[in-house]
Formats: C-alpha cells, structure tokens, sequence
C-alpha cells in the first residue's frame, strides 16, 4: 500500500509525480491511493465539471463518474507528467456525454444553473456572489477561468483541454476577468 502526503508547498512538478504515484496505485487496484487521489483533486474536478455543466447535481454525478472511470481504467493511463490534464479530459468526456444524453432525452433543462460552487468555507453571501459573478461571463470564459485560476493550469494547458487557440484562450480569459471586475465594481 502506497502511503504519503500530498506536496502542498505549491511545486507543480512534485505534485505531478506524486499524482502519477497514485494513478499507477490504483492500477493496481489499491484503494487508499483512489481516496489520496481524490482528497487531492475533487475540488478542481468538481469545479471543472460545474462550469461546463452549470448544475450541482450534476457536477456531483460526474465527480463521482470520474472517480469511477479513474478506477476502472487508471492502467491505460500512460505517464506523461501531466495526470490532471487526464483527468480534466475524463470529466470533460463524461460532463459531454450527459450532456448528449440530456439533449436526446429533451425532458430535463441542460441550463439548469443553480449554483457555481459550494465550498463549506464560504458564506451564504461570497457564494452568492461567486455565482451571479460567473452568470456574466460566457460558457467558454467559465471554463477558462476555471481551469487556470481554480485548477491551477496554465494557458497552454487549458487550450488543449478545450481544443482552442492558445491566443484565443489568452484573449477569452483577460475578457473574462475585466467583465468579473467590473461587474464586482
């Protein structure tokens, strides 16, 4: 069994290794290390997966479909240095796909957006104001955002996670946080 603490120091690149540490843990089926890989990340998938999806339920649902597939297929994961990316692209896939099933089914509102996050160290009021901030901004703006300054990912990384132009991407996010400003003002 695998056993250690996540680096909280900041350094990208420890925190990489140790990622890809527990992904190839749970290759080999080791429980502890999906709850290590989980304690770790569920905050920037839960996140992701709301900005696309824009419900918390839903995002509840894929966060939890994400945590499944990681266990069901971690051995085909390949190291390359970048198992957040992987798994940003998990939660992409199945946030996708419910949402096609959603559109095939056309009983229940994809737009249901009831709330951008929920942390429990936030009060009744930041949260409320997080939300009606995000509400400004574009679906794609949502995401880039999210994925570079809650996720931590950098702008190249967050256009290949949405298969846009780096500059678009770069141009997207600096709109996005002038609109948040001002919006805030």
């Amino acid at each position: 069994m695998l056993h250690f603490t996540l680096d909280t120091t900041g350094n990208k690149k420890t925190a990489c290794v140790e990622l890809d540490i527990l992904l190839q843990g749970i290759a080999m089926k080791d429980a502890s290390s999906l709850e290590q890989l989980y304690k770790a990340t569920h905050a920037s998938v839960f996140s992701f997966a709301l900005s696309i999806l824009k419900n918390v339920h839903d995002a509840e649902d894929v966060l939890h479909d994400c945590y499944i597939a990681v266990w069901n297929n971690a051995e085909s994961y390949c190291t390359e240095g970048k198992p957040l990316a992987w798994l940003m692209t998990v939660t992409k896939n199945l946030c996708f796909q419910l949402l096609r099933r959603r559109r095939k089914n056309a009983d229940e509102p994809i737009e249901d957006h009831t709330a951008w996050s929920c942390s429990e160290e936030q009060s009744v009021v930041d949260r409320t104001v997080l939300s009606v901030c995000m509400e400004e901004l574009t679906d794609t703006e949502r995401q880039i955002v999210t994925l570079h300054a809650v996720s931590g990912f950098k702008h190249r990384e967050v256009a290949s996670l949405l298969d846009l132009p780096l500059a678009t991407v770069l141009s997207k996010y600096h709109r996005a946080i002038k609109k948040l400003k001002q919006h805030l003002q």
